[in-house]
């Protein structure tokens, strides 16, 4: 099972990040925050101090077209805030 899907990079992900440590990732909805801690820490090999989870439900979307109106509804999906020891980074832009 692949835990981590892909990190969060946003403007406010990383005024966070910069400021407070904390680094956030979409990850399988399954994933406990053991699991998800141990897949962070392999991964970036980094020491993570605390992991909340948040779950999101996707969201109805609607749009009008010549053929008449199309519902449907985004993906649910988990993410996860890890919180990493001080002094520890994860450089998501150092591989390009």
């Amino acid at each position: 099972m692949i835990i981590i899907k892909k990190p969060v990079i946003t403007e406010k992900m990383t005024a966070i990040s910069e400021k407070l440590n904390r680094f956030a990732f979409i990850v399988d909805k399954n994933a406990n925050k053991y699991q998800i801690k141990d897949a962070v820490e392999k991964l970036y090999d980094v020491k993570v101090v605390a992991v909340n989870t948040m779950n999101y439900a996707g969201k109805k979307k609607s749009r009008y077209t010549k053929s008449g109106a199309i519902t449907g509804r985004t993906v649910a999906f988990k993410k996860a805030i890890v919180t990493l020891r001080e002094g520890d980074t994860i450089d998501f832009f150092s591989n390009i």
